[in-house]
């Protein structure tokens, strides 16, 4: 029970540390007169997830107990974070969040890896026991949410002083954590081995090229909202002041995190009855309503259409991500297994995210004068990107639903 709860508090503080400025940050940004470089910003955290997890787990692999590097990568972010806080100008705050990036994003799979280890070695079950406290990330990411708009921070550096604070707290917590010690690479191992490259040789088959194709521009859609939903709101402040989701902006959003929650419970479900490439579909659909409702929404009679894509979000953002990696596990050889997996994180948080953020930002910009944005139209370009991604990948993705993938979620 105690293992458990230590892992706990680690899951907790390793997205509370997230929370505490991703969904804000672009608002604060806009707030400084950045809002035409909120793109290249953010797409910092899809480049440090094209590289450096990979990296990390090389290092945690052969050299490093995982949770001192874990401790040591939380503290070297909370200085980051920091400096970041004590600057107003791009350049400057670019740099820092770019460290950030590199040191935080590799953390995510190094905080999973630890709890795997450490309750493999003390008789846990990871199938059953671990899902609960992940469950408890996504809590730490919403709380950090809450505590950041009722102190009133959504447009203030203190969300970055909170983060650092927190990293600086879970880098100390990290180095009391039982060992994870690393594990020596075979010693003819080659170069691709080592960054888990191997799944590059599954692209040669059709169906599996195709499918990392579509992930790409999936991953594409994945952080705009993240990126400019604040900013969005925040552009309601004359016209609404006292709307709920204008005072209250990083609540309001932080219904998408909920929302995503509840929706990896319906996912066994509706794998069962549709299969993979249904749910997949229904992912890319419900992209095209979360910017299409974005689009006609606003915080007074178009609230409900506001509503409706944050609940919507957790359909979108679950059920592609899960229902791809079951169909990885299910069609790559067990050699290839893990690496593909990682290959699939790479194409849509990493390469898809960077695409995305430049691309939003190139269109935001080409719609905003005066320092006033159209939104609408912004919106529904982005639901026609995904609406025609989502029949591409109908006619192009070749995939029978069979009952051997219920089998597999049910187990």
């Amino acid at each position: 029970m105690i293992l458990k709860l230590r892992l706990t508090i680690l899951q907790f503080f390793e997205f509370f540390v997230w929370g505490s400025w991703l969904i804000s940050f672009g608002g604060y940004m806009f707030s400084l007169g950045m809002g035409d470089k909120i793109g290249t910003l953010f797409a910092t955290a899809g480049i440090a997830s094209f590289i450096m997890p990979t990296i990390a787990g090389i290092i945690a692999d052969r050299w490093i107990n995982a949770e001192r590097l874990l401790g040591f990568l939380h503290i070297l972010g909370a200085a980051c974070l920091f400096a970041a806080s004590k600057t107003t100008e791009f350049n400057q705050l670019y740099l820092c969040m770019f460290l950030n990036a590199l040191v935080f994003m590799p953390t995510i799979g190094l905080s999973y890896s630890v709890c795997y280890s450490v309750m493999s070695r003390n008789g846990l079950n990871t199938e059953r026991d671990f899902p609960p406290i992940r469950s408890w990330g996504t809590v730490g990411f919403i709380v950090a949410m809450w505590i950041v708009n009722l102190a009133g921070w959504t447009l203030s550096p203190n969300q970055l002083l909170m983060a650092s604070a927190s990293g600086l707290v879970l880098g100390l917590y990290a180095f009391s954590l039982p060992a994870t010690p690393p594990v020596k690479a075979k010693k003819n191992s080659s170069l691709i081995s080592l960054l888990g490259l191997d799944a590059l040789v599954l692209l040669k088959e059709k169906r599996m090229a195709v499918f990392f194709f579509f992930a790409i521009l999936l991953g594409v859609c994945l952080q705009i909202t993240n990126s400019y939903g604040s900013t969005f709101l925040h552009s309601f402040d004359a016209a609404y002041p006292d709307s709920f989701a204008v005072k209250y902006n990083n609540i309001f959003l932080s219904v998408s995190q909920i929302a995503e929650a509840l929706f990896i419970l319906a996912i066994p479900f509706f794998l069962g009855r549709f299969g993979i490439k249904t749910v997949m579909l229904m992912s890319l659909g419900a992209w095209v309503l979360r910017f299409g409702l974005f689009g006609i929404g606003n915080p007074g009679s178009g609230m409900v259409w506001l509503t409706l894509s944050m609940i919507i979000y957790g359909m979108a953002f679950d059920f592609f991500n899960i229902s791809g990696s079951l169909f990885i596990d299910r069609e790559t050889p067990a050699k290839f297994r893990a690496s593909a997996q990682g290959m699939l994180m790479m194409v849509t948080n990493g390469l898809g995210a960077i695409i995305g953020n430049y691309g939003a930002q190139q269109v935001i910009n080409a719609h905003t004068v005066d320092n006033v944005t159209d939104w609408s139209k912004c919106w529904f370009i982005f639901a026609g990107y995904a609406l025609v991604i989502g029949v591409l990948f109908a006619i192009c993705f070749q995939y029978k639903h069979t009952r051997q993938v219920t089998a597999t979620v049910s187990e």
